[in-house]
This record gives structure tokens, sequence and C-alpha cells, in this order.
């Protein structure tokens, strides 16, 4: 690993700052399950490695009726522990508890695994799927980014050199919604997806049509694709098999994957389909409150 210089500003005025002079050969450290690896492996060689952990809104969440605002530092297993962000979020649990093992996931953040940007990224279909919106600042400002609009290719985001993600906002969830995403991987010491899926579903009052839907799929393009033609397929269309094999297909059209080790072309669109149709009957399950 290369010499760099490190420093731990305490807020975000100051983290802008350093991110504006340094414009380019800095790297902001949040969990760093990522930016070491790089760094040891020589991909990245920033000039300065700015720890944003201290900053307040980097690294606390918060529920309201509005909805969960969570700082890009929040790690994996402060989510999964909480018990409010649990129930009302459960497919944010599910793609959190699965990125890593438990070492990792005690330092890695959602914030973090957006920011990374890979294809196969387990919390991007999520946020996709259930509507977030990133916060990003600098010296010059503040945006605020759709996240199916955040990832442009492998490892590269909309992001500018001096802008730094402050935190992700996802909507509360409407009443008769659910969502959830499942993933495949070849074997369990192998936790790169060969493909992932996210699927929300807002039902009628009767839990027997759907209103609305919104389906995302990663590891099967090169950055994770949020497919809205086939949540558009289900809008005012009963809940059942037909439906959601059609949405599934759908879905499957839209991927685009390659071959590689972890799968083939194949194998990949296949799985899209199946994930597809098991993320959807999972959220229709979850938005008439059973449990999956």
């Amino acid at each position: 690993m290369h010499d760099f210089e490190y420093c731990a500003p305490d807020n975000l005025q100051e983290a802008m700052a350093l991110m504006a002079r340094h414009k380019g050969a800095a790297h902001l450290l949040a969990g760093g399950t990522d930016l070491i690896i790089s760094m040891r492996n020589r991909h990245k060689r920033p000039d300065l490695v700015i720890d944003v952990k201290k900053i307040p809104e980097l690294s606390a969440f918060s529920i309201d009726s509005a909805g969960l605002t969570l700082g890009a530092c929040v790690s994996c297993k402060t989510i999964y522990d909480n018990d409010e962000l649990a129930e009302q979020y459960p497919a944010l649990v599910d793609s959190s508890s699965l990125i890593g093992g438990i070492q990792v996931q005690g330092r890695a953040s959602i914030g973090g695994n957006l920011c990374n940007a890979a294809p196969s990224a387990d919390a991007i279909p999520t946020l996709i799927a259930c509507s977030a919106v990133a916060r990003v600042a600098s010296d010059r400002g503040e945006r605020q980014i759709p996240v199916e609009e955040f990832c442009v290719a492998p490892g590269q985001t909309v992001l500018e050199e001096d802008e730094i993600l402050v935190s992700i906002f996802i909507p509360a969830p409407a009443a008769q919604s659910g969502a959830r995403f499942l993933r495949f991987i070849p074997r369990n010491e192998m936790d790169i997806a060969v493909a992932n899926v996210a699927a929300f579903v807002e039902l009628d009052g009767a839990g027997q049509q759907f209103c609305s839907a919104r389906i995302a799929i990663g590891a099967v393009a090169p950055k994770p694709l949020y497919v809205e033609q086939a949540g558009a397929a289900l809008t005012d269309k009963p809940v059942g098999e037909a439906s959601i094999c059609h949405a599934a297909a759908v879905a499957r059209d839209a991927a685009c994957p390659i071959d590689d080790k972890r799968g083939t072309v194949e194998h990949r669109l296949q799985l899209v389909e199946t994930l597809t149709r098991r993320a959807l009957f999972d959220a229709v399950a979850r938005a008439r409150g059973e449990t999956v």
C-alpha cells in the first residue's frame, strides 16, 4: 500500500472543504471494506483518506412519518439490529444481512455499497425498488439523486470529485405495501451474487390487485437496473400467477448479462426470471401482513 495522509473531520463542512481542496486525490473512508482492499491492490491510490465516521449526519438514522433517513456511514449490522427499522423496511434487512459476513457487516454501510457501484451490489436493487433518493453535498451546494440514476457503470457513479454522499432517504411504506430482496450465489463461500432482484408492491385495500410495483435487478448488467416496464406490467392487474410470471419475463428480457466464472448468460437470465417471480410473491405476502 502506498503512503497517504489521513484525517477524520467531525463535521460535514470540514469534510467538504477537504474534498474541494484535494479534488480527485481524496477518498472517503466509511466502513472501508472496499476502499482498503482497493488500496492494498493498488487499484486506488489516494493522496488523502478522509474518515467520515465521526460526522453526525453520516453516522445516524431517523424514522418519521415521511420515511427513513439513513446516514451514509450507518453499518449493515445497525440496520438489522434495530427492531423498528426491520419491521418497516424488511427488504433493507434482507440486503444488509447478506453483505459479507458478520465481521464485515459491523463496518460495511449501505452508503458505501451504493458508492462502490458494483453491478452485483446487494443493497442497490432494494434501494431502487423502495424509491430511495440519495442526498449528496459539496461546497457548491446539495442535490437529490434517485438511486436508480446514481450508478452509471461498474465502479462509477454520478458523484463529482468534490461531492459526498450524506444520506439516503426511503419513503415510508404505504399501507398494503411490501418489499423483498433475493439473490443467488453458487455457494456460501462466494457471496457475490450471480443474480439478484428486489421487488416492491402496493396492493389495493382487499389485497387482490396491484396498485403499483417497482422491480430492480443486479449482477446482470453493467449497473443495477431499474426495470420500470416490469413494474408497469403489474399496475391494475390482479394478484396472481399469470400477472407475476409476465412481470418476471419482462424483467428477464431487460437483463443483459455476461458469461463469467460465476455463471453463464443463459443461467443468469433464468435466475432473473425465477428470482423476480419469487420476490414478487414474497412482497405480496408482506403487503398482506404475512411472514416470509
